[in-house]
């Protein structure tokens, strides 16, 4: 039977953790009692902004506490791990942020003790429940353009182009689980899963062209994938191109072609038109985050709040599931079997690149 009560959260990490995490627990209605970071100024600063009672350098006291139903991990990747592992064995369900591991063996091991414990899980996806990209999933599972053949999935921008970017040190360091790849590739494989099918081969590239002093991470991809079905798909992502920001997502089928402008789902089936948009995906407007907490480079990607409705919403299914109520199964949360399929996806792109072959997906 369905409960009626607020969950209540704490959230591991001050950046992305206060700029979109916590404010989208709020909105979904999930009380947030404690704050975690490194820096003890910072946490309790953060804290005190968004009227968080506990602000703390340590999970482990809020991990104890027994008032505590959900934790947010949104960390750096490497650091995943140990986090979810102890937040599970404390009986909490978790939602962490993409990239999900450093690697297969380390997302499985996650899986392997959320299932163990009995606890929701879901990894940080979401753009499943961005209004376009949701509609353009749905539109092309229906049947819209027939039997998808070919996807085409493109983001350029030019933020670290500049050799003065800020961003993290830990986003800087592939053995960290830094770059692009990680950060943005991550969606793109999740959406080219939930939308197309499952990733069975792939060919990479993947190259550094910012400027940045120190930097060993990506902020580079191109990657051709070969799909179960036989479709084959291309993604490109960049953050250091310079020239204009450039974005495509488009599948072709066997009876025409579904593709996105801005958060417009068109198809062309022998006449372009526009594919309505229901009810349920209609997003709230973006809400930026707080101007006092934008600083850097990395930041500012955060700065338009176009991730707090689809967080909102993606929180809302958490919620509904701790309290044993129905939820829609369109669009679909992710949980950490989709963060094992996703990672399983990140390491054959890593190893095709080293390589320069196509490499297998592991199941």
């Amino acid at each position: 039977m369905a409960e009626e009560r607020t969950l209540t959260a704490a959230v591991v990490g001050t950046g992305f953790g206060v700029l979109t995490h916590v404010r989208a627990l709020q909105a979904a209605g999930i009380e947030v009692r404690a704050l975690i970071g490194r820096n003890a100024e910072k946490a309790a600063s953060r804290a005190a902004m968004f009227g968080i009672p506990q602000p703390a350098t340590n999970w482990a006291e809020p991990f104890a506490d027994p008032d505590i139903d959900v934790v947010a991990v949104a960390t750096p990747p490497h650091t995943h791990a140990q986090i979810v592992l102890d937040a599970v064995d404390a009986g909490k369900h978790v939602m962490c942020e993409k990239p999900f591991a450093r690697d297969l063996s380390e997302a499985r091991r996650m899986l392997a003790a959320a299932e163990a414990a009995g606890v929701v899980h879901m990894i940080g996806t979401e753009f499943r429940f961005a209004a376009g990209q949701a509609l353009l999933t749905r539109t092309v599972r229906a049947g819209a353009v027939g039997t998808p053949a070919f996807g085409l999935f493109l983001l350029e921008m030019p933020s670290l182009n500049d050799p003065n970017a800020g961003i993290p040190e830990w986003w800087k360091d592939a053995g960290e689980g830094g770059g692009w790849l990680g950060a943005h590739g991550t969606h793109v494989i999740d959406q080219i899963r939930v939308t197309m099918g499952e990733i069975e081969a792939v060919c990479a590239t993947l190259s550094t062209l910012s400027p940045l002093a120190g930097m060993t991470a990506d902020d580079t991809f191109t990657v051709q994938l070969r799909l179960a079905g036989g479709a084959n798909v291309l993604m490109h992502g960049s953050c250091a191109t310079p020239g204009p920001f450039v974005a495509a997502s488009k599948v072709v089928g066997s009876t025409g072609a579904a593709w996105l402008q801005g958060d417009e789902v068109w198809v062309d089936d022998g006449a372009p038109h526009q594919v309505p948009a229901p009810a349920d995906l209609v997003p709230l407007p973006p809400s930026p985050p707080p101007a006092e907490l934008l600083h850097t480079t990395y930041d500012m990607w955060h700065s338009m709040g176009i991730d707090l409705d689809p967080y909102t919403r993606l929180y809302g299914v958490l919620r509904d599931r701790v309290l044993g109520k129905d939820v829609t199964p369109d669009p679909p949360a992710a949980t950490f079997a989709d963060g094992v399929a996703n990672q399983a996806v990140v390491d054959a792109i890593r190893a095709s690149a080293g390589k320069g072959a196509w490499c297998e997906v592991e199941r």
